[in-house]
């Protein structure tokens, strides 16, 4: 039924696409996405979410959830992996910074205790030594407790290392944000056109005035274990708020319209510019590209960073690791485009 199901998504000239029923094989923990065109960004949010255009996604499989703290943790007894943010840095990639400042650890957030200007994200970020994956806030917190949460401090590098462990990929952007819609193309939101229908959340974001809770009920603010929130359409979990997820796509300003077309002129998979488009042209010295991350997080409020859509896009230098961003992965049948493997890493 699913690859029935997908075949009729697809274009009839992309049907081929659709692998056979005799080359699928159940992923636990997985679900299936048929594929089909949809539209992919947003004309009327954040620059970089436009423009709004066609691109068709051959089915895959997902991960139901972002990989969770015990899922990693097995990775690293498996491997003995140590992440970006367990390493000591290297000088050379940061010119002009203090020595003393290059020690393992990452952005932490930290909440005010009276209204801040928002115009200064270090009013809300503070890089914490010690800050991992093991200790989300700092050397002196822990995952106790916290087993069935995202793993989130992770990089860029350590989310693709644990990929390669399972066996798995990231997802590409294309795919990431077909797989957030289920189905809804064009809606505003994962689940429709409201952002709290009937008054019900429906995904972990910011309550209340960012980054100053009012209310006593809009205290908590963090990561809830996964499944915590209503499935989409797919049967795909959190896709939207709780943890930013990694892509495989670079990151540019605005969208591409995709110069590969099939037929109709839609786009086939793409995957996204090359890497000398995502380096942030504020900050000329500092050369570390850029992936774009999707999803949101629990940092993302209706008074600041409206990102909690399928369409919302967010840049991210690769050797960054925060306690609001994870990752969850893909599984394709089916060769991956040499062209996208090789832009993915760099070549």
């Amino acid at each position: 039924m699913a690859i029935q199901t997908a075949r009729a998504a697809l274009p009839e000239s992309h049907s081929n696409l659709v692998p056979e029923a005799r080359e699928i094989v159940h992923h636990p923990d997985m679900v299936w996405i048929p594929g089909g065109t949809f539209r992919m960004g947003s004309d009327d949010h954040y620059a970089d979410e436009a423009p709004a255009h066609r691109v068709t996604v051959t089915p895959f499989w997902m991960d139901v959830t972002t990989v969770t703290n015990e899922d990693f943790a097995r990775f690293i007894r498996a491997t003995g992996y140590m992440t970006v943010a367990e390493r000591q840095p290297d000088p050379q990639q940061y010119p002009g910074a203090d020595p003393r400042t290059l020690v393992p650890g990452a952005l932490v957030f930290h909440k005010p205790k009276a209204a801040i200007s928002l115009d200064n994200f270090r009013n809300w970020w503070e890089y914490v030594p010690g800050a991992c994956w093991r200790s989300p806030e700092g050397s002196a917190s822990s995952i106790a407790g916290r087993a069935r949460h995202p793993v989130v401090q992770v990089a860029y590098e350590d989310a693709l290392a644990y990929a390669s462990w399972a066996g798995k990929d990231l997802p590409t952007e294309a795919e990431w944000e077909f797989a957030a819609r289920g189905g809804l193309d064009g809606a505003e939101f994962a689940w429709g056109e409201e952002l709290s229908p009937g008054g019900r959340q429906l995904a972990n974001f910011w309550q209340g005035q960012f980054p100053v809770p009012a209310l006593p009920q809009e205290l908590h603010h963090g990561t809830t274990p996964v499944r915590a929130f209503p499935p989409n359409p797919y049967g795909l979990y959190e896709m939207i708020g709780n943890v930013w997820e990694w892509t495989l796509d670079w990151y540019r300003p605005r969208h591409e319209r995709g110069a590969v077309g099939h037929g109709d002129g839609v786009p086939i998979d793409p995957c996204g510019p090359s890497v000398e488009h995502s380096y942030d042209e504020r900050m000329p010295k500092l050369r570390i590209p850029r992936k774009v991350l999707k999803g949101g997080s629990f940092l993302c409020a209706p008074s600041h960073c409206r990102r909690y859509r399928p369409a919302a896009r967010y840049a991210r230098m690769i050797d960054t690791a925060a306690c609001h961003i994870g990752f969850r992965c893909v599984l394709r049948h089916g060769d991956f485009p040499v062209s996208c493997r090789m832009a993915a890493v760099g070549e």
